[in-house]
C-alpha cells in the first residue's frame, strides 16, 4: 500500500519568508502558494512559509 504523506523536514539554517530561522523538525506540507512559498505547519496554529528547496520528504516505512 502506497503512502501519500505530506510529512517533510526542514534543512538546517532554514528561514521563513520573514527571514527568521525556524526550528528543525517534522512538519506537514500544506501546499505551495502562487508566489512560490511552501506552507508548512506543526499544528493548527504554528505554520511557516518557507522556500520549497529547504524541504526534504520524510521517508516512511
Amino acid at each position: 500500500m502506497e503512502s501519500h504523506s505530506n510529512n517533510v523536514e526542514v534543512k538546517p539554517e532554514t528561514r521563513n519568508h520573514q527571514g527568521f530561522f525556524i526550528r528543525e523538525g517534522s512538519y506537514t506540507l500544506m501546499g505551495v502558494d502562487e508566489s512560490g512559498w511552501a506552507l508548512i505547519c506543526v499544528d493548527d496554529v504554528s505554520c511557516h512559509y518557507v522556500d520549497p528547496d529547504n524541504l526534504e520528504q520524510v521517508e516512511e516505512g
